[in-house]
């Protein structure tokens, strides 16, 4: 019989926690903003808030939360490519640990599909991790050290005051919230980055069942029923990013 991995046991694994240094390590030195333990917590505790949110049982959440935490593994390799290249050492090491093979290919399925260029949501656990790892976009995320306000990445990440995700049930709606600093960035280089990311948000919401919204200062970007751009409501929504 399989043993259960549990989050707590891929969370102290030392391979995993090398491997995410590792990526970290390399990100910096191409000049990428933090991909660390905060941004792996960060995506790995709001996946599971969108699975557990939208009512599905304990083990996938747990199995949104451990692919959240080492979706990212793959920088340690390249940064092309990164979700599959993931995908197949995520493979080795869970199959290793003795994880049923089932929950592996949800798993692996998810990290290899996370990334915009070529992946696509497959199952609830594969969407939920594209919507917690695009929504991650925040002044935070830009290492203070290296900061450079020549580069479009840190601008926009420094601009943005505030975040979070939210989902409103009686609404159907998965919403990313921003707030940014005008003078720092502006809405067109913040899409100039995230455009295909908000799109690859979208098909992963649809898939989910919920539609998204992408809200910059309290006005509705990616607003695809009317002609004029929508205000922003809030309505009954629950948060579930986590920083």
């Amino acid at each position: 019989m399989k043993e259960k991995i549990t989050l707590e046991k891929i969370k102290n694994d030392q391979n995993f926690r090398a491997l995410i240094g590792t990526a970290n390590g390399n990100l910096e030195q191409m000049g990428y903003t933090e991909h660390g333990l905060r941004h792996v917590g960060y995506v790995s505790k709001t996946t599971a808030n969108i699975l557990s949110t939208l009512g599905y049982d304990e083990r996938t959440v747990e199995l949104g939360a451990i692919t959240g935490w080492i979706h990212d593994i793959g920088n340690a390799v390249n940064r092309q490519n990164h979700g599959i290249t993931g995908s197949i050492l995520a493979f080795d090491l869970l199959n290793k640990m003795g994880m049923d093979m089932r929950e592996i290919g949800v798993v692996v399925g998810a990290i290899g599909n996370h990334e915009e260029q070529n992946g696509y949501p497959i199952s609830p656990v594969s969407a939920a991790l594209i919507i917690a790892d695009k929504s991650d976009a925040h002044r935070s995320r830009v290492r203070k050290k290296n900061f450079n306000i020549g580069d479009i990445h840190d601008r926009v990440n420094m601009s943005i005051t505030k975040n979070y995700l939210a989902i409103d049930k009686d609404k159907k709606t998965i919403r990313l919230v921003l707030f940014m600093d005008n003078k720092v960035s502006s809405f067109m280089e913040y899409l100039e980055i995230y455009l295909s990311r908000m799109v690859l948000s979208e098909k992963a919401a649809t898939f989910l069942g919920y539609n998204f919204e992408l809200v910059i200062n309290n006005t509705i970007i990616n607003n695809r029923k009317n002609v004029m751009v929508a205000p922003y409501e809030k309505g009954n929504e629950k948060e579930v990013s986590e920083d």
